[in-house]
């Protein structure tokens, strides 16, 4: 199923409930057993950002990744981060993210709309 706009709202609540014990999103904030998904600094005059989207799996800056994450290769979007967060350890075998996932699209769709939101 390909990802749909879901309800920012409902996604910052699975976010508060499913991720945020591993997970930061504000900028600047520190990686915890998860990597910060807003992003870190660019080295540029800019000083603009690279959240979660449009950044190749294993590439957060200060965080130590497993070779699977670093290896997959693919740039997270809207629809790779709505296949990967229902089965993450399908998704990248070999991953340390010990989530199980989400497996109704609903919650999927609302929770990568609230992540696009809060890394914006």
């Amino acid at each position: 199923m390909p990802y749909a706009k879901g309800d920012a709202a409902k996604g910052a609540g699975l976010f508060k409930t499913r991720c945020a014990q591993c997970h930061t999103l504000g900028a600047g904030e520190p990686h915890k057993v998860g990597p910060n998904l807003h992003g870190e600094p660019r080295r540029s005059y800019l000083r603009r950002t690279t959240s979660v989207f449009g950044r190749k799996t294993g590439q957060a800056e200060g965080y130590s990744y497993t070779a699977a994450n670093v290896n997959k290769g693919i740039t997270w979007d809207e629809q790779t981060l709505f296949d990967y967060l229902e089965n993450p350890k399908k998704y990248i075998p070999g991953t340390k993210m010990a989530f199980a996932g989400l497996k109704k699209d609903k919650d999927r769709n609302d929770l990568v709309t609230y992540l696009k939101d809060a890394t914006a």
